[in-house]
């Protein structure tokens, strides 16, 4: 008898820019793929290129990019796929709408990066936190903007104290079946 094959899951790494997501994005896919596990990554910047280059970053359209977003992460996970995704995804709202439209075919796990925001600022390489606070940049997520931590997050991390290791252990377990909230 042929072995059930894997339900499809979703690991929904969000938080504010220089978080972490990427960092962790990266170190989930090449553990995962190790393991010869493929994996789709929809990254936000990425998706914003490709799928919705004609948006803008009003809160409506940054809601319609989550919901791509997620639908997309759905198609995958309908067929037993892994995807991990990196999007700020400020509005609980929206990654709910997201979770909703994984959950109709497999799991989805929200993973907040609950980095503090003077610790991303200080990561900021683009240097895009400064022109947002000297007025270069408009509705920027954490200075002008808000960011809604998730209501239902299955896991918490704040990268500025857990090494990158434990980071991606914890996202295995939650992945692996651990049902209760792990921070």
């Amino acid at each position: 008898m042929p072995a059930q094959p894997r339900p499809g899951v979703t690991v929904f790494l969000t938080g504010l820019s220089g978080a972490g997501k990427s960092t962790i994005a990266d170190a989930l896919v090449a553990d995962l793929e190790a393991e010869g596990r493929p994996v789709t990554v929809l990254d936000g910047d990425v998706v914003r290129t490709h799928l919705s280059s004609e948006l803008s970053f009003s809160r409506e359209d940054r809601d319609l990019n989550i919901r791509r977003i997620g639908f997309v992460a759905g198609e995958v996970v309908k067929h037993g796929g892994t995807v991990v995704v990196a999007a700020i995804a400020p509005y609980d709202a929206a990654r709910e709408e997201a979770r909703a439209l994984v959950e109709r075919h497999g799991r989805f796990v929200l993973v907040h990066l609950s980095t503090p925001l003077e610790v991303c600022e200080g990561r900021d390489v683009k240097g895009l936190y400064a022109r947002a606070r000297a007025g270069q940049i408009t509705g920027f997520t954490g200075i002008d903007d808000p960011y809604e931590p998730p209501a239902r997050a299955e896991v918490v991390i704040d990268t500025s104290v857990t090494p990158l290791t434990e980071s991606v252990a914890r996202i295995r377990s939650a992945m692996d079946g651990a049902t209760a909230p792990v921070s």
